[in-house]
């Protein structure tokens, strides 16, 4: 009979052993499959003797994922986001900022999902291309020119030469992106991008979140310009911008895109939010403009917004618009329906982004547009939105397909969300 026992409870122990040893096998594959999509940082040390340096003189550096297969010859460069800085004082806080975006030395390796990711299921159009994130340290779009502070026109610079003498000098296809912050230095620099490469190139940008609008704010001013002209002032950024914009007007409305578009040789696809959250936040209702602080829980979540505050947001809709909005949203009763304000982002949104893209003289099938209501702020480097959620989707497609079809020239699409007249959670 003991014997018995103990044999069960052998028998119980391989068991439960066997268990663990499947249980640590499946773990250290899933550790596995997440380390492989996180890909090594090349620190550009040769550039620190040229002046390349992000804001407290560490080297600038970029993640590069080889291409494979027939997409060894193509290349897709994204510039990262990650704010400004329009002092010395807040450039100071940039270098100790964890994310490394003032200091390669604190930069954590970024995971390569969406446009970055190497699976054809999750990313069909540039799966199997060269990705390069180029990693963002100058707190100004890599347009800073100023000795002891930043120099990021020269981090640019820097890196294209290295990616040029790894092969992209001899692209078939390159395309220039960018997120935020980022995605404004992938409109900046468009032009330039197109000239280091091949003529016999198929050279586009798709800029991410950074089609930043010149629009007046809650308080009916344009806080958000004084920013804009701070950063350019500090980071002596003028010489870097387009002359054919400098040239025309004051160089701080050089950094919205609206105004640089129409210049632009190279075809653009824009992909943005008519809800950006970050523009919301810091372009319609920054803290200036908001002496009594009445926005701040409507813009950490716009379910909090008064009946006022959401229509400064939606804009002017129809009657029968508006009484379905009544229905669907509680803050907003019928005595909101007549009332006019000059604030209406996302109309203002549109009529910028129109402007920028209906003035250009390379409009046509160079322009591409996907502007969704996602009350988000970059979209393209995250799966879900990328090639995934239906609520960032237009006409049941996703961003991936669109700017593939867009990139390779087998449709033209222009798409602007139409059917939300709320800011979607995607």
């Amino acid at each position: 009979m003991q014997n018995l026992v103990y044999w069960q409870l052998v028998t119980k122990m391989v068991t439960f052993t066997r268990l663990c040893q499947w249980l640590c096998l499946i773990l250290l594959m899933l550790l596995k499959t997440e380390c492989t999509d996180k890909v090594n940082i090349t620190f550009l040390k040769s550039a620190v003797t040229k002046g390349a340096v992000c804001l407290d003189g560490s080297p600038p550096a970029y993640q590069l994922d080889e291409g494979f297969g027939d997409g060894v010859d193509k290349w897709l460069i994204h510039i990262q986001g990650g704010g400004w800085c329009e002092s010395t004082e807040s450039c100071l806080l940039f270098v100790n900022k964890t994310n490394g975006v003032g200091s390669s030395k604190l930069m954590n390796k970024f995971r390569f999902s969406g446009v970055f990711s190497k699976k054809q299921s999750q990313n069909p159009g540039f799966y199997n291309w060269n990705r390069v994130i180029m990693r963002y340290c100058d707190g100004a779009s890599f347009t800073g020119d100023v000795e002891k502070l930043t120099l990021g026109a020269r981090i640019f610079n820097a890196i294209m030469k290295e990616l040029l003498a790894k092969g992209l000098n001899h692209a078939s296809n390159a395309l220039l992106t960018g997120c935020s912050s980022g995605g404004l230095a992938a409109i900046l620099y468009c032009d330039k991008f197109r000239a280091m490469l091949p003529e016999t190139s198929r050279v586009k940008c798709v800029p991410d979140a950074g089609y930043f609008v010149h629009v007046k704010d809650i308080s009916g001013k344009y806080h958000f310009q004084k920013f804009f002209n701070k950063i350019i002032k500090l980071h002596n950024s003028k010489i870097n911008l387009p002359s054919s914009c400098t040239s025309k007007m004051k160089s701080g409305l050089c950094f919205y895109p609206q105004f640089i578009l129409p210049e632009i040789k190279t075809p653009v696809f824009v992909i943005n939010s008519a809800y950006d959250s970050y523009q919301v936040q810091n372009i319609l209702a920054p803290e200036e403009a908001d002496r009594y602080d009445s926005w701040s829980a409507c813009k950490l979540n716009t379910s909090n917004c008064s009946r006022t505050q959401l229509m400064k947001l939606y804009g002017h809709y129809s009657k029968r618009t508006l009484n379905a909005l009544c229905i669907v949203h509680p803050n907003i009763d019928r005595a909101s329906k007549i009332l006019v304000f000059f604030s209406d982002f996302r109309s203002d949104f549109i009529k910028a982004l129109r402007s920028g893209m209906g003035r250009s003289k390379f409009n046509s099938t160079s322009r591409g547009l996907f502007i969704n209501s996602c009350y988000s702020h970059c979209q393209t480097g995250f799966q879900a939105s990328w090639l995934g959620a239906a609520a960032s989707k237009l006409d049941n497609m996703a961003i991936a397909e669109v700017v593939s079809d867009w990139f390779y020239e087998r449709n033209t699409t222009q798409l602007i969300d139409h059917q939300h007249i709320m800011p979607q959670q995607c």
